[in-house]
């Protein structure tokens, strides 16, 4: 019985941790989506991310630490929505993405 309780505490203080830990990282990941739309001139919509994936990867030295994945939202335009995304290796970026976008048209005249 004891052990059960032990392993109840040690169970919730872990799900805690990660709670906490995740809590930390997406400000990361938001802070990280707001400067690239800040330095490329563009407009972070609705200035949140949303994770789309998590696993166990192991960095530079060999350490193993969450990979979090996330998705957010950005206009070129302020009349469109474009996917960027932004991966997180512990709460270090370790990849950011706006996309490729297509050039404004531009009309001819003829």
């Amino acid at each position: 019985m004891f052990n059960l309780e032990v392993l109840s505490l040690i169970a919730l203080a872990a799900l805690i941790w990660l709670w906490l830990d995740s809590l930390k990282a997406r400000e990361v990941a938001v802070q990280a989506a707001r400067a690239a739309c800040t330095a490329e001139a563009l407009l972070l919509l609705d200035d949140t991310v949303a994770i789309t994936n998590l696993a166990l990867r192991r960095d530079d030295e060999g350490q193993v630490k969450l990979q979090r994945a996330y998705d957010f939202e950005f206009s070129d335009t302020g009349n469109n929505r474009l996917k960027g995304s932004v991966v997180l290796l512990g709460h270090r970026v370790t990849l950011l993405n706006v996309g490729l976008r297509m050039p404004p048209t531009v009309p001819t005249l003829h």
